[in-house]
């Protein structure tokens, strides 16, 4: 892995201050301070990104040691493999989101950013309801080899890799921190499986830790790199539903697993399904929409 000096120089800028590409865009235009970070000075920073001086000049020192440090090394080292958002490999679709990730780290088959992909999430709570819907979504699924794309958290994201691997099928984990860090910890297993035999993605740089911010952030990269968003279980206060918003921003078909009307982890998905949502039973109901519509297109 070798990096040239502008990527070296964006990749150091992104490791102590990991902006996202609209805010990446004030460095490049009207004047392109990116291209000479190095050499700036803090007020020049400041007016470009409408910061305080203190903050720019934070932002400058730590930028300069990140610069004079061996990145390509240190990122090799790890298996780790940078893409910014003008490598090949960028996934096309997340321009299309309001706040593009600048920079996604990756683990694992890079491969598997190329193809069809369709999101399946749902309840951290989720019950044997979730396990059941997964066998009779992922199979077909994977049989007309679209990569499941979820967030490695507890319950549903959990039941979706997991139901993928057991199938035969490639699946994407988006994170909400960096690699030396793994959430929930009960996944540690599942993560290190998934480095080797799959892909794991994420915006933010290896020491970042897990925040609960950084949550809603990832599902935007989820419901982005995804044709559809398939639901499970979800509570009526819920964070699936934050990304099932994201992917009907997007004008992404959102398919929802049909609950009791009595339990408490359907009535958001049966709320979903209210409002306009496409219930499913089984995946060669969600192949077959996604085909229709792929046709007319």
């Amino acid at each position: 892995m070798i990096f040239s000096v502008d990527t070296h120089r964006l990749l150091a800028l992104h490791y102590v201050y990991p902006l996202p590409l609209q805010k990446l865009q004030q460095l490049l235009f009207p004047v392109d301070v990116l291209s000479h970070f190095e050499n700036a000075k803090p007020n020049e920073i400041a007016q470009a990104l409408q910061i305080p001086l203190p903050k720019a000049a934070q932002i400058l020192q730590g930028f300069l040691r990140a610069y004079n440090m061996p990145l390509e090394e240190a990122y090799a080292s790890a298996d780790i493999f940078p893409i910014p958002f003008n490598h090949s490999f960028y996934p096309v679709h997340l321009f299309e989101l309001p706040s593009p990730p600048t920079v996604l780290y990756i683990k694992g088959q890079y491969s598997l950013l190329g193809g069809k992909h369709i999101a399946i999430i749902g309840s951290r709570k989720a019950t044997v309801y979730t396990k059941t819907a997964m066998d009779l979504i992922v199979p077909p699924l994977v049989e007309h080899e679209y990569t499941i794309v979820s967030g490695l958290a507890r319950g549903a994201d959990t039941l979706a890799h997991e139901a993928t691997m057991k199938y035969g099928g490639k699946t994407i984990a988006v994170l909400g921190h960096g690699f030396h860090h793994v959430y929930p910890r009960e996944n540690q297993l599942l993560a290190e499986k998934m480095a080797e035999e799959q892909l794991l993605i994420t915006e933010y740089p290896p020491y970042m830790r897990p925040e609960k911010w950084h949550f809603p952030m990832r599902n935007r990269i989820i419901s982005g790199l995804s044709s559809a968003l398939v639901v499970t279980e979800a509570a009526l206060k819920s964070g699936t539903l934050i990304t099932t918003e994201c992917a009907l921003e997007q004008g992404k078909d959102v398919f929802v697993v049909p609950g009791p009307i009595d339990a408490e982890q359907s009535k958001g998905t049966n709320k979903l399904l209210f409002e306009g949502a496409i219930p499913v039973c089984n995946g060669y109901q969600i192949v077959e929409i996604l085909e229709l519509f792929s046709n007319k297109c």
